[in-house]
């Protein structure tokens, strides 16, 4: 018996190792041995630009073996390039990353406030003979740099003294040069098989106001010296980053050691997440937000983490894609159905099913008395009883689809037409008995009849109809502006035409006026969201709505053919 328990017990060891991705695996190895003996993760943003849907992997994963572990997390943006960087950046990525459930406490850090102490390190490379000042220019040093079939040239200025690296350095410092004059290298090995370890570029003059340390300083230290250094100082255990940076592992690891940090953090690469069909890239997004194309960098026809949210995506539909997408060293893609199929699954429990009529067409129910209404009992979410009930006012002029009529039908067609006999959700059955059209031949009114006996809930009418449609009572509703989205990309030509511009989809954006909605919705604050019985899942756009005037933008439709892939 004691056998088969301890088999048992290996076999559940097993299998949670298996489930495992290869990021916790070797955190699991570093804590065994005594690498670490605790886990401190960060997410370094570059405040230049909204976070998108990509981030959203990134952010989650780092946050999440934190929690997995007991350990920290921390937000620290990499704001090293004043160039490109803004505070609406730094507040708009702090809010994205609170939204997504990462707390990252008290710990909201900045590469900028290290200035003081990576201007030491580099003083400090410089003593140790490891760094001097080059007079090259940006090109010249590319040129010398050689490539991959061709090893570099030694910069001229490789072989000054420290005392001379040492003055001019501080020179730098003190705005005695102009931009582009002069820049700090690392020296390393200008015939080393990696280009990245060829005497980078550790400092740049550039004379640029920064968000956070205003005009205090006329030298910026560049990324790749910054990054490991702020880890380092952070007490960060596992830098784990994307693919591209796998090269640069190396030099992260030599200014760790050269910068002589006790505690050396552990760079971990894996594979971004490329999202079929959509716009992720700053400089696009920048373009199509400068062109009018777009609204804001927070347009819910983007996948930027703000137009997500205001679209009216829920981060538990985020974190459910992020861990459908997986961790793994593999580029790969994933479709945005995806992505679509995650909201719906996560609102379908959720949210109540509403009445909105998004083409409002008048149906007359001639037989029902005039002046009379009555108070239906309409169920929230059927699918979720704890949701209850509400009350819907039931009345003799109500508004319909037009696509729930049609004069000539065609075959299979079950809703309303002429003589055609529907029930109208949670009322009562209604025949069609005729229409009015205007001078074009456009139906404006449908009539009908109603039998008293059919009420939802009633005893059994003893017949079946094949139809069901949604209704909302014309005394009551009110008109509101709905916007439909569609894919901002043409998906039947692909992302990018040849000249590299996007190929945009014309009809990305639907803007429908007067649509008439159940009198509950009036009251809907920003970000509220609900189903739109039939017309799929709708929020309430935080920006464009008032207070009595909300205006929905459309989440996704109901309808779709994704299915998640068997494990």
């Amino acid at each position: 018996m004691e056998k088969e328990i301890s088999r048992a017990e290996a076999s559940e060891e097993t299998k949670e190792v298996n489930s495992k991705n290869f990021i916790e695996r070797e955190i699991d190895r570093d804590l065994a041995e005594g690498v670490y003996d605790t886990v401190h993760t960060r997410f370094p943003p570059e405040p230049n630009g909204y976070l998108h849907i990509g981030h959203a992997k990134s952010i989650l994963l780092n946050y999440g073996l934190a929690e997995t572990y007991g350990g920290k997390f921390n937000l620290r943006f990499d704001d090293t390039n004043p160039t490109k960087e803004k505070t609406e950046f730094v507040q708009s990525i702090t809010e994205d990353v609170k939204w997504l459930g990462a707390d990252f406490e008290d710990r909201l850090f900045f590469a900028s406030n290290y200035f003081d102490e990576m201007y030491e390190k580099a003083v400090l490379l410089i003593k140790k003979g490891k760094a001097y000042v080059s007079d090259l220019t940006a090109e010249e040093i590319r040129a010398y740099r050689g490539d991959f079939t061709t090893p570099g040239k030694e910069d001229p200025g490789r072989e000054r003294s420290v005392e001379e690296n040492l003055r001019l350095f501080e020179e730098m410092k003190d705005g005695k040069y102009a931009d582009g004059e002069k820049v700090l290298r690392a020296k390393i090995d200008m015939a080393s098989g990696n280009i990245n370890m060829r005497d980078p570029v550790v400092y740049r003059i550039a004379r640029l106001s920064h968000h956070n340390t205003g005009d205090k300083w006329c030298i910026y230290p560049m990324y790749d010296f910054a990054h490991p250094l702020e880890d380092a100082i952070e007490g960060i255990t596992h830098s784990c980053c994307t693919l591209e940076f796998e090269d640069h592992r190396p030099l992260y690891d030599w200014f760790v050691h050269e910068c002589e940090y006790p505690h050396p953090p552990r760079q971990i690469e894996f594979a971004k997440m490329y999202l079929t069909n959509v716009v992720t890239g700053k400089r696009y997004i920048k373009k199509l937000v400068e062109d009018g194309v777009v609204d804001g960098w927070d347009d819910p026809r983007l996948v930027t983490i703000a137009a997500l949210r205001r679209r009216g995506y829920t981060p538990e539909a985020i974190k459910k894609f992020v861990q459908l997408a997986g961790v793994s060293k593999a580029d790969s893609s994933c479709d945005l159905e995806m992505l679509e199929y995650c909201i719906r699954d996560d609102l379908k429990l959720k949210r109540a099913r509403m009445m909105a009529v998004l083409h409002p067409l008048k149906l007359i129910i001639d037989n029902y008395p005039e002046g009379q209404t009555e108070e239906l009992e309409i169920p929230n979410n059927l699918e979720a009883p704890e949701m209850g009930s509400r009350k819907l006012t039931f009345g003799r002029e109500l508004w319909i689809e037009q696509e729930d009529f049609m004069e000539v039908p065609p075959h299979k067609y079950f809703r309303l037409f002429p003589g055609n006999e529907v029930r109208l959700m949670g009322a009562y059955f209604v025949t069609c008995t005729g229409l009015e059209k205007d001078a074009e031949g456009n139906v404006t009114c449908v009539h009908a009849t109603y039998d008293p006996l059919t009420k939802s809930g009633g005893p059994d009418p003893g017949r079946k109809v094949k139809g069901t449609i949604h209704w909302v009572n014309a005394a009551d509703a009110f008109a509101a502006t709905v916007r439909l989205y569609e894919n901002l990309v043409d998906e039947e030509k692909g992302k990018l035409s040849e000249d590299g511009s996007l190929n945009l989809n014309p009809n990305s954006l639907t803007v429908l006026h007067n649509c008439m909605l159940e009198p509950a919705l009036k009251d809907a604050k920003a970000y509220d969201s609900f189903q739109f019985v039939r017309n799929g899942y709708f929020n309430v756009d935080c920006r464009d709505s008032k207070e009595g005037e909300p205006v929905f933008n459309r989440i996704v439709g109901l309808k779709s053919s994704f299915k998640l892939p068997k494990a």
